[in-house]
């Protein structure tokens, strides 16, 4: 199982959303955030610098089997992108468990 981080800009959550859908993912979780990632400061104005932006931008966090994790990448790559500076950045990080609360059950069937 792996745990796959997306951080998008929120107009294209529905898109984002939709696409993943047809690959078969109704579990997710989305989040409102702040950030920027590493992006070369914006110039000075007048002397004085600017400050760090921190735009609004949405977090979709899924668990997920190890077979869906290219897919989700690739759907999420294609549906995401405006070919704009800051459209996002996608994480993955291993899971070693999961437990659904109301049944106890443990992996891949609690997802």
């Amino acid at each position: 199982m792996k745990k796959v981080d997306c951080i998008i800009r929120p107009h294209k959550l529905e898109e984002v959303k939709t696409a993943l859908s047809a690959l078969g993912i109704t579990g997710m979780t989305v989040s409102e955030v702040r950030g920027c990632g590493s992006n070369p400061p914006e110039p000075t104005w007048l002397g004085e610098e600017s400050l760090i932006r921190l735009p609004i931008r949405l977090r979709l966090e899924m668990v997920v089997p190890d077979e869906l994790v290219e897919p989700i990448i690739e759907t999420v790559l294609r549906h995401a992108a405006t070919g704009q500076p800051d459209d996002g950045k996608i994480f993955v990080l291993p899971c070693r468990d999961a437990i659904r609360i109301r049944t106890e059950e443990r992996g891949e069937a609690a997802l």
